[in-house]
């Protein structure tokens, strides 16, 4: 199998984002990802899917949109779609049609920022999913970078720190976020984490201060997906985005913040009595299980089963042999800039 690193959930000019889909391709390539994959708000803006090349260094840049109900106060229940290939935005206000119709359209969708608290001190609503009843969708958006602010900042002058020093921010998926996706797995659901940046590079003023708050390149530095897929992108972008959006689907990924160091080269995988299974994939538990976890460096591993810790080392690899039915998951953390922080976060092996 072979690693992707892509960067999904980002705004352009087309919405509330500051720069063009070539501003986020030439920060894409600065950052060395494969791919990334916008989602302007309520607008799927078509024409743009394309690689963006500098020298040898090439970027795909893949296109859908992230759907809300703008006439709902708050705007709560977002939706990330991909691979859809048409609008669905008039779908807004009733998330299980826009849910069935994403499906029935052959793409993906994603709940986005699960859990995105409000931020009194800059006027910020809370817009977190509130219709748990629907189904149907491919994932959820475990870890979203740009939210996660709202949960360090308490007032302006935080808010003023982090603006200069946005990388003391990043702590780990929100814990509210972690529980409603374990709730989900144990339930039978098949449910998929990715991260997203949530890119905007939003300008800021305060006073007679002016700030980009987090450039793309930054974010694009911090809370990546990885994919693992059967070949390298081959450059033919039909193919290639068939290839990106089947990984999505099938859950053969794991959330990696890249910022205290790379992500790329961890795996966790599965060998059974007659098959073997990556991230996402389904096993039997006759006749044993053995489950391998393998880091890129040392760090805080966690293997979970069911939401709960069952193994935890401090190291590169975990190996742990098995004839329990369960859904099992791999965390990993990292001590950087004072304080230990999310590192990996692992789709599930589900052993049934």
């Amino acid at each position: 199998m072979h690693e992707l690193t892509i960067n999904l959930h980002m705004h352009t000019t087309y919405s509330d984002g500051s720069g063009t889909h070539a501003d986020l391709a030439r920060a894409a390539i600065k950052s060395g990802l494969d791919a990334i994959l916008v989602s302007d708000h309520n607008i799927w803006v078509q024409g743009l899917e394309s690689y963006h090349r500098n020298g040898k260094q090439r970027v795909l840049l893949l296109v859908g949109e992230e759907v809300h109900d703008q006439g709902r106060d708050p705007q709560k229940n977002h939706l990330l779609v991909f691979g859809a290939e048409r609008e669905l935005a008039t779908l807004a206000d009733d998330p299980q049609a826009l849910i069935d119709a994403v499906r029935q359209a052959g793409g993906v969708s994603f709940i986005a920022h699960p859990v995105d608290p409000e931020l009194p001190a800059f006027n910020e609503t809370d817009i977190s999913w509130e219709d748990w009843r629907v189904s149907g969708y491919t994932g959820i958006e475990l870890w979203n970078g740009f939210s996660e602010l709202k949960m360090v900042i308490k007032d302006k002058l935080d808010g003023l720190f982090y603006a200069y020093y946005p990388e003391f921010i990043a702590r780990g998926p929100h814990p509210k976020a972690l529980r409603i996706w374990d709730n989900l797995l144990t339930s039978g659901r098949r449910v998929v984490a990715v991260g997203g940046s949530d890119a905007h590079a939003s300008k800021m003023r305060m006073g007679p201060l002016r700030k980009t708050i987090f450039p793309y390149e930054f974010h694009f530095s911090t809370v990546n997906t990885h994919l693992l897929v059967p070949q390298p992108l081959t450059g033919d972008l039909l193919a290639d985005r068939k290839m990106i959006y089947a990984a999505l689907a099938a859950g053969h990924a794991f959330v990696g913040y890249d910022l205290p160091a790379p992500t790329r080269g961890f795996r966790f995988s599965a060998q059974g009595k007659e098959k073997s299974a990556l991230m996402g994939d389904e096993l039997p538990a006759e006749g044993g299980v053995t489950l391998q976890v393998k880091a890129p460096k040392r760090a805080d591993l966690r293997l979970l089963k069911d939401g709960k810790v069952l193994k935890a080392v401090e190291g590169e690899l975990i190996t742990h042999i098995t004839t329990e039915p369960g859904v099992y998951r791999v965390e990993a953390y990292l001590r950087f800039l004072g304080r230990k922080r999310g590192w990996i976060f692992s789709n599930p092996i589900y052993v049934r």
